[in-house]
């Protein structure tokens, strides 16, 4: 299977008909005429933070979490009731050590379930909600390097029909969003740092992503706080070296979100358009 990283901005990407939503819709149509249903998908969504060690959710049947406010009754209306998969959830747990501390990951069977990083993209993709979904969970505290690593561990399970999804965002500074800017407009700090991380992706130096805290200045702009940053050293992770990117998506939202993301492994994936595939 191959990877992704899913720039997945405004909640309410989900339900409007709009280029971001018909992008995801048409890699999910790609993605099942390629290689068929993925047996798992396994996402790390920026919304979900975990004290000291990684977890993955074991639930029977993830909840539909709804964490965001102000939004429209129609968001908040949204379901999408993909089965879990407990049994794979505790093998992976025990497979997948957490770096450093070098100990098994935790199974959160009841408390978390698939919070809008995940089901906003992945409802898009796979409207039907017959496949298995798991969601990884993010530790703040825990360096870059030790979340690219964890993606590193990952990379086996694409060889067993597992979807690897990192869904978060390049840029993301809500206190600077200009809610009247169209998609080619951003601050100068965001174009630097998504250039910067899109040289990188392009050249296969995929380690550098973690050190993104070399920009200074421009990354403090370009992520007050960097939990919508993470996903993507996970997904950079699980790449197989050599393996090219294709981005889609490629511009912004109020000017300080980028919503450039990527796709590893695949084959052409026709059906996004040229303006986002490239």
């Amino acid at each position: 299977m191959p990877v992704l990283f899913l720039g997945h901005g405004s909640p309410m990407n989900a339900i409007e008909d709009n280029e971001y939503r018909r992008s995801w819709q048409a890699l999910g149509d790609s993605l099942i005429r390629q290689y068929g249903k993925p047996q798992l998908i396994l996402c790390v969504s920026a919304h979900w933070l975990t004290q000291q060690d990684w977890a993955v959710t074991g639930m029977e049947k993830p909840r539909t979490i709804h964490d965001f406010g102000g939004f429209p009754q129609e968001l908040f209306a949204q379901q999408y009731p993909a089965p879990g998969a407990p049994a794979v959830a505790l093998e992976l747990a025990e497979r997948l050590n957490s770096p450093e501390a070098d100990r098994p990951m935790l199974v959160d069977a009841a408390e978390w379930g698939l919070d809008h990083g995940t089901w906003s993209v992945i409802k898009p993709m796979f409207p039907t909600a017959d496949i298995p979904v798991m969601q990884l969970s993010l530790v703040y505290e825990r360096s870059p390097e030790e979340h690219f690593a964890l993606g590193q561990q990952l990379r086996a399970l694409r060889e067993q029909g597992v979807l690897i999804v990192g869904s978060g965002n390049i840029v993301h500074n809500l206190r600077a969003m200009q809610r009247t800017s169209s998609g080619l407009q951003a601050y100068d700090w965001a174009l630097e740092f998504d250039a910067h991380v899109a040289d990188k992706v392009s050249s296969g130096d995929l380690a550098a992503l973690a050190r993104f805290h070399d920009l200074g200045q421009v990354a403090q702009m370009a992520h007050p706080t960097f939990e919508h940053y993470l996903p993507l050293l996970h997904a950079a992770g699980a790449v197989h070296p050599g393996e090219t990117p294709q981005f889609f998506n490629s511009d912004f939202q109020m000017a300080a979100i980028s919503m450039r993301s990527m796709i590893w492994g695949a084959a052409d994936t026709p059906g996004i358009g040229l303006k986002h595939l490239g």
